[in-house]
């Protein structure tokens, strides 16, 4: 009878503790919310959507193609005076008022198909404008700058974006414009904040500048744009988690945390993918089959942009430091036929997306509806030149303590005048979710004012202001019959870098690098070590297969273009 009575003070003891455990259990690990199926479309509902998308599709390719055209014919007719995309939004513009007129007129109805729509841009449009800016950098003068340029692209950008974000929000407290909170202030300071001085780099470019000034001017705005991106989704992380009932001093720290892991975080990633890509490439040999190895490229290209979106950080930060690394090391491990596809396929699509997104900035003037305050609009293009203007002019003068190649007030002054503001202003814009719908579009509405004035004043006005603070320059010029170019196609389109078409064998790799004794920090770390573990040394052989390869594309090219026989057997015959 005890027997049975302690079996089942046990059996309750052991319920007891088996319930208690569960419990616990349940609590702490609590099952993860399946994700909602979305509905599949079908039938009529299908049919339409398809329709729709068929139509979106036909209007952003004529649009694209008759962009195509007129740069096309600025460079034709060589009105070089004239940045690509100041004609671009111009076109877009001219193009929005016909549609409207159309619309007005009830010929047609194309409201939906002009609408510019931001996940196209952060999906489709952004990610191969910057991965071509990272991969046509000029690797050596980038990483001899690292410093400067991390300087003005995280310190500056971080300064103008406080700026203009600081002095929103106490206007509005004053009641001189419209009361934006902390977080909206700084969310739109910094996506105001992203430049894109296309111009000043092809000034800088025709003026022949130093190309350690030139460098530091192009590294800075391709850094600028992920940094603004990511401080952007920074202000925007910190709206959704209502930090109304925290500190000014914690918000500051959660914010300084998020940005932190978000910038090192996504820069670690895209390095990482770079790395990667170069040790597959170059252990496993495509470089006899172009069409396989360009495949594996475009995949690794694209690759850490949807891993870093996945898991939260930023895709645009990760897409540029692989597209820096793949260009250092993998780039080198391809065999040269895919070295110039890579090349000239990056060029192309850059263009293309660049153009839609400059065409539809145009459009939007009358696609979208605004909220318009003339107080709000006019404080924000002032604070927008003095945030750039504390940017630029104190940093320069503190870099030149530490450079050779001092930036003299000239330069700071190109620097500070031709800071256009561009594409990523503006999609940024569309993305934030702001609320009530009246902030949104006034946020909206006056991002596009403030692009469009720098694109269409400071950009058109940058000619001018060179030959006015330039005149000695611009006699030299004239003499030797050089204009300023400011197409960036045509100056893209004439040039194929040879630093991406070298093909070193062991011995000339040894002669050219190792024995260079003014190499220090990275660049020493990068040829004595990394540049030999993650890319190929070539032996004559695969020289040999290079050159037979590129001379067989080429004759092969001559025959279909003079259709008859070229004599290319004989030659690729004595080349064996």
């Amino acid at each position: 009878m005890a027997e049975m009575e302690f079996s089942n003070a046990t059996h309750e003891v052991l319920n007891a503790t088996l319930h208690t455990t569960l419990a616990l259990t349940t609590k702490l690990v609590l099952p993860t919310p399946a994700k909602p199926i979305l509905p599949v479309q079908t039938g009529v509902q299908a049919q339409q959507e398809e329709q729709s998308s068929g139509m979106t599709i036909f209007f952003s390719l004529l649009v694209l193609g008759i962009c195509i055209i007129l740069v096309h014919l600025l460079i034709r007719f060589r009105l070089h005076f004239m940045p690509e995309s100041v004609a671009v939004v111009s076109l877009g513009i001219l193009m929005g008022a016909f549609i409207k007129i159309i619309e007005a007129q009830k010929l047609a109805n194309w409201k939906e198909e002009e609408m510019f729509r931001p996940n196209m841009f952060f999906l489709l449009l952004l990610p191969p404008i910057i991965f071509e800016s990272g991969y046509s950098l000029h690797k050596g003068n980038f990483f001899q700058n690292i410093g400067s340029i991390t300087l003005f692209s995280v310190i500056g950008t971080a300064i103008s974006a406080f700026i203009v974000g600081g002095g929103i929000y106490f206007l509005g407290q004053a009641d001189v414009i419209y009361k934006l909170n902390m977080t909206d202030s700084f969310a739109f300071g910094s996506l105001i904040s992203a430049v894109d001085p296309v111009a000043t780099i092809a000034i800088f470019n025709a003026l022949n500048v130093d190309p350690v000034l030139n460098m530091l001017v192009f590294g800075e705005s391709i850094l600028n744009d992920a940094v603004s991106i990511v401080l952007t989704n920074t202000a925007e992380g910190l709206t959704r988690e209502h930090t109304s009932d925290v500190s000014g001093w914690q918000t500051f720290l959660q914010a300084l945390g998020y940005f932190l892991k978000m910038f090192f975080g996504s820069a670690a990633l895209g390095t990482l993918t770079g790395l990667i890509s170069a040790v597959v490439l170059k252990h496993i040999d495509l470089r006899k089959t172009p069409s396989l190895e360009f495949g594996m490229m475009i995949i690794f290209a694209y690759l850490p942009y949807g891993l870093a979106e996945g898991i939260s950080l930023s895709g645009i930060m990760a897409i540029l430091f692989s597209g820096i690394v793949m260009s250092h090391y993998t780039h080198h491990n391809l065999s040269p036929v895919t070295q110039i596809l890579m090349q000239q396929t990056l060029r192309t699509v850059a263009f293309m997306c660049e153009t839609c997104v400059f065409a539809f900035l145009g459009l939007s003037i009358f696609s979208f509806p605004h909220k318009f305050e003339m107080s709000f609009v006019i404080w924000c293009i002032v604070l927008v030149l003095f945030g750039r203007a504390v940017n630029i002019f104190p940093l320069s003068y503190l870099l030149n303590f530490f450079r050779d190649h001092k930036i003299t007030p000239k330069m700071m002054f190109i620097m500070w005048f031709s800071g256009l503001r561009g594409a990523i202003p503006y999609a940024l814009s569309l993305h934030l979710g702001l609320e009530p719908i009246e902030k949104r579009q006034l946020i909206g509405t006056t991002t596009i004012i403030i692009v469009l004035f720098t694109i269409l004043l400071l950009g058109g006005g940058t000619m001018p202001l060179i030959r006015l603070i330039d005149i000695e320059d611009s006699k030299a010029r004239r003499k030797n019959k050089k204009d300023i170019n400011l197409s960036k196609t045509e100056k893209m389109g004439n040039t194929i870098e040879s630093e991406h078409l070298s093909e070193l064998t062991e011995e000339e790799y040894e002669a050219h690098y190792l024995k260079r004794q003014d190499l220090k920090g990275f660049m020493w770390l990068d040829v004595k070590y990394l540049n030999p573990f993650f890319t190929r040394r070539l032996t004559q052989e695969d020289l040999h297969h290079g050159r037979i390869q590129m001379k067989t594309l080429t004759n092969k090219w001559y025959e279909e273009v003079r259709q008859g026989p070229s004599g290319s057997e004989d030659d690729e015959q004595e080349l064996l």
